[in-house]
């Protein structure tokens, strides 16, 4: 058998007989598939919890808030409000007229996405219960069907989660690891190129990627949620397969010079933990600053989730993805070239 065709078998019988990377790397993300999905798509509506300093007017102003399915008011001292809102349990304090001598006082973080509407919708609703009637009539047209869910938005930002932290746990660490206790010296005296080592992780998360881990996460959220696929499956699998080599490069350049496992344990959440914060895998990235965003737009993460939802929420073809394929195949390659220049046996 041909050296890398022996040593891709190898990668694939590793990891199969290790149950730790099983569980991290199948179980894990249905588990966190099912905890987000089951939380944003229960079909009830979302309730804000506000703040109603208890006193005078209190259970007028709580009782027309607890009349709305988006509000849940709580009657609490002023101290336990002040600490509710450092604590984010309260979007919103609402401070009743007749405590303040005559208006409504609201007390918030602006900082927090969510208070600024909340004061604009708790002051619509106490607005109307005073009297006031709305100059033009308004009609809402509520969309909550599968495609337009946050769950669907989720699935594909999770699937670029998994292929990176597969890739950077399964390749980095192992190859680090086995530095560590000198077997890559027993490999170096072997028939086999340099290269060939490191493609051959490449193509067993190749097989990983596009047999498990994209059947798995996405089928599951198929007959869980419900969730559709506008696009075509060849789509998705290519994109997959351009995500599986931009974090495989990225993980031989990590893993090439890395003597021991705590320090291929920190390059690995210097690489992840930033991306997954950036990158849009539970929020989307837009609510950066423009300054950085060309910045975020050049990650590798990002480029596949945006591959990933544009086709899988959106039916794109390919040929309209190239911006963010190339960039996925520049980080690939580049990473490739230098780590197999920086690799070191030992």
């Amino acid at each position: 058998m041909p050296p890398l065709a022996r040593l891709t078998l190898t990668r694939l019988r590793e990891f199969i007989r290790e149950p730790g990377t099983l569980f991290w790397t199948f179980v894990f993300p249905i588990l966190l598939t099912v905890a987000l999905g089951s939380a944003f798509n229960h079909g009830v509506t979302p309730r804000t919890r506000v703040a109603v300093v208890d006193g005078p007017g209190a259970e007028r102003v709580a009782a027309a808030l607890a009349a709305h399915p988006g509000l849940t008011p709580e009657r609490v001292p002023a101290s336990e409000a002040n600490a509710g809102l450092r604590t984010g349990r309260f979007a919103l304090q609402v401070t009743p007229p007749e405590q303040t001598g005559g208006a409504l006082a609201y007390r918030f973080d602006p900082t927090r996405p969510e208070s600024p509407a909340t004061r604009t919708f708790v002051d619509d609703v106490l607005q109307r219960d005073a009297g006031r009637a709305d100059a033009r009539p308004v009609k809402d047209d509520a969309v909550s069907a599968p495609g337009t869910r946050y769950v669907d938005w989720l699935v594909p930002g999770l699937v670029g989660m998994n292929v990176m932290a597969g890739s950077m746990w399964g390749i980095t660490f192992v190859i680090v690891l086995a530095r560590q206790r000198r077997l890559l010296k027993r490999f170096a005296a072997t028939p086999m190129r340099r290269p060939e080592y490191l493609l051959s992780f490449a193509l067993a998360r190749v097989v990983f990627v596009l047999c498990v881990d994209l059947p798995l996460v996405l089928g599951f959220a198929r007959v869980t949620f419900g969730m559709p696929i506008h696009g075509s499956l060849a789509a998705v699998a290519a994109v997959a397969l351009a995500g599986t080599f931009a974090f495989s490069g990225l993980a031989f350049l990590c893993a090439s010079r890395a003597r021991t496992s705590e320090t291929a344990v920190g390059l690995i959440n210097m690489v992840m933990v930033p991306m997954m914060g950036l990158a849009g895998i539970f929020f989307a990235s837009s609510h950066f600053p423009d300054a950085v965003q060309p910045l975020i737009r050049a990650l590798p993460l990002s480029a596949m989730n945006a591959c990933m939802r544009a086709v899988i929420n959106e039916g794109a073809p390919l040929s309209a993805l190239l911006p963010d394929l190339a960039i996925l195949g520049t980080w690939g390659s580049a990473c490739f070239a230098l780590a197999v220049r920086l690799f070191r046996w030992t």
